[in-house]
Formats: C-alpha cells, structure tokens, sequence
C-alpha cells in the first residue's frame, strides 16, 4: 500500500473488552506491512496507558483525543467510541488532517454522518466507515444463494445475531417478591 506503514490512533481500546481490541487490533496486526498502531486516546491518560501496556509493541498513550490527532506521529484517526462520541471525535481528527476510520454509523443520524463526509472531502482526507458484516463471508453467502434463486423471491427477511461480549454487563435488578396474603 505504502513504502511506510500508516500510523494509526486508536480512540477507545479497551484491552480484552472493546471492539477495538477484539477487531481492530486484531486486523491491523494481520495487515502489519500497511499499518501500525502507533498511538492510544482513550478518556484518560491512566487507561490509555493501560492499554497501551497490554499491546506487545507499546504504542503511545496520549492524554486526550485533541493530543492524539495533533500528533505528527499518527496518519490515521480509528474511532471506537460509542456513536453519541462519533460526531466530536471525528470533527477533531478530520480538522487535524488526520484520516478516519469511524465505526458504523458515522454519526448519530444522516445530517451529522452528511456534515462529517462533507468535512472530509473539504479537508481532502479519506474517511472510511467500518460496515464490516456486509463482507462478512456468511452475509456474502447469503447474498450468492438469494442471487442465485436459492431460496425463491425474498418477501421479508428477519436476523437473528449476537454480537459477543462486547464490554460489560450491566446486571439485571432482582424484582422485589410480592406475597399474597
């Protein structure tokens, strides 16, 4: 892709926990002769140290979002945040200079995902949004088996997924016993 790798910021890793760390830097080591973690932003300086740390390379941890998209040392801005965070985040890096990789969706509707996109294009960086499970292999599948009349004409459709342990969990309140006198 380049004679160098494109350094890349993550915002939002969180080791063993995150999207971040269950698919991106997965993917990013896979694809090491094009790119490189090269920096962390997470909100605050103590867990980006942290999941920095967990890294076997050591990428910096910087102490904020702003910190790490003024850095000469990243090329490449990769937003894991959660969407409400999209919009701010992704304004900062794109104004920066910086190259974006946002996970799905871009913004928090299409007016904000409209005004980033045309942010990127004024500013002349790429911006890249994560819809990954449209090329998963078993979405791909499918997609051949409809084309190929498979399954007949397709009126409705319904998916049933589950997406891991993607953070913590946020344990249900026992409901209180109600006896009947």
């Amino acid at each position: 892709m380049t004679s160098q790798p494109l350094r890349v910021g993550i915002v939002g890793l969180q080791p063993g926990r995150s999207w971040a760390a269950k698919a991106h830097v997965p993917a990013l080591r896979a694809l090491s002769a094009d790119f490189v973690i090269a920096g962390i932003a997470n909100t605050t300086l103590a867990s980006a140290v942290q999941a920095a740390a967990a890294l076997d390379h050591r990428p910096r941890p910087f102490a904020s979002v702003a910190d790490l998209v003024a850095s000469p040392d990243i090329d490449v801005a990769s937003v894991t945040v959660r969407v409400p965070h999209h919009l701010d985040v992704v304004r900062m890096a794109i104004s920066a200079g910086k190259h974006v990789y946002c996970e799905w969706p871009l913004g928090n509707g299409l007016a904000e995902a409209r005004e980033l996109a045309r942010l990127a294009k004024e500013r002349g960086v790429l911006g890249v949004v994560g819809t990954q499970a449209c090329l998963a292999p078993e979405i791909l599948y499918l997609k051949q088996l409809i084309a190929d009349g498979f399954v007949g004409k397709v009126l409705s459709t319904t998916l049933i997924a589950r997406g891991g342990g993607w953070g913590g969990v946020i344990p249900e309140k026992k409901k209180p016993r109600i006896s009947a006198r």
